[in-house]
């Protein structure tokens, strides 16, 4: 069974940096395409950014610019590196497989709230 260990939110102010971490546990990582999501309040999930196994990266237009994802397959460890942050950021970021038909089952999360 694959478990996913989210940390790194925090309380920051709008125009601060958070790096965002995730373990994965129970699964060949290097073989699995990563992505980062988030839900606010109120809202559906969203899938912000992306990284294959190759290592290409993709990013959602609101985050472009301001948001880094890498990966470290020695350590089962995707991370988010966020600059630059909004108050339309706060929610609960979540790791998970980037393909939806091999999602695991989810993590606790990390909160990010920004204040403005």
């Amino acid at each position: 069974q694959v478990h996913l260990v989210e940390s790194g939110g925090d309380l920051v102010q709008a125009g601060g940096s958070l790096r965002l971490s995730c373990v994965v546990s129970g699964s060949i990582f290097s073989r699995n395409d990563m992505g980062w999501y988030r839900q606010a309040s109120g809202k559906q999930r969203e899938l912000v950014a992306g990284i294959t196994i190759r290592g290409d990266t993709y990013y959602v237009d609101s985050v472009k610019g301001r948001f880094t994802i890498s990966r470290d397959n020695a350590k089962n460890t995707v991370s988010l590196q966020i600059n630059s942050l909004k108050p339309e950021d706060t929610a609960v970021y979540f790791c998970n497989e980037l393909r939806r038909s091999l999602w695991w089952d989810w993590g606790q999360g990390t909160q990010v709230t920004v204040s403005s």
